[in-house]
């Protein structure tokens, strides 16, 4: 059973984090617990993207971004993994950094110094040489930068399948067994 944390940062991309909550939900049978963490911009674009407020009607647990009493704000609380997404590039710098002022990057912080999966699905483009700096160092110190770049090999029908090419791969990363377009399946 696995213990997740979802970050859902203030990028644009709004679309990815409902994907993943969406899929998520459907695996609770594999989950002990799911905690989410929304900035104040992940809420205002989700309303701006998705034009509605449907973040409120998941059954997971939600922490403000400031409640560092949050579980998994301390490594004891044993949370496997962390998928922050969208992950802007200001939100990947301060993971990069150490920076631990919000709930986000406090977990980044604890779960990288557990030796634990981060993973990070980054949604800005074009980059910096600053960005992919940033990204070299937390490749380095054992997270994994999976960027919102979907696939088309599977022939997607609507944009949610599209999306969801991107946010099947970050539920692989997090070892959770789900069913999803294999490359040479039928």
């Amino acid at each position: 059973m696995k213990r997740i944390v979802v970050g859902i940062g203030g990028a644009s991309g709004s679309i990815y984090a409902k994907v993943l909550l969406d899929k998520l939900l459907g695996l609770q049978n594999q989950t002990d617990a799911i905690g989410v963490v929304m900035s104040k911009n992940a809420k205002f674009n989700w309303e701006l993207e998705l034009e509605n407020k449907d973040y409120e009607n998941y059954p997971f647990d939600f922490y403000e971004k400031d409640d560092f009493m949050a579980p998994f704000a301390s490594g004891s609380a044993k949370y496997d993994t962390l998928i922050v997404c969208p992950c802007s590039m200001g939100l990947l710098g301060r993971i990069a950094t150490g920076v631990s002022g919000d709930l986000i990057t406090r977990a980044a912080d604890v779960i990288l110094k557990e030796r634990r999966r981060l993973i990070l699905v980054t949604r800005d483009t074009p980059l910096s040489l600053i960005h992919i700096n940033n990204m070299k160092t937390v490749t380095e110190a054992g997270g994994i930068i999976c960027p919102a770049t979907p696939s088309f090999y599977s022939k997607p029908k609507t944009f949610e399948d599209l999306v969801a090419t991107v946010i099947d791969r970050v539920l692989d990363l997090s070892g959770l067994d789900l069913k999803s377009y294999r490359w040479g399946e039928e």
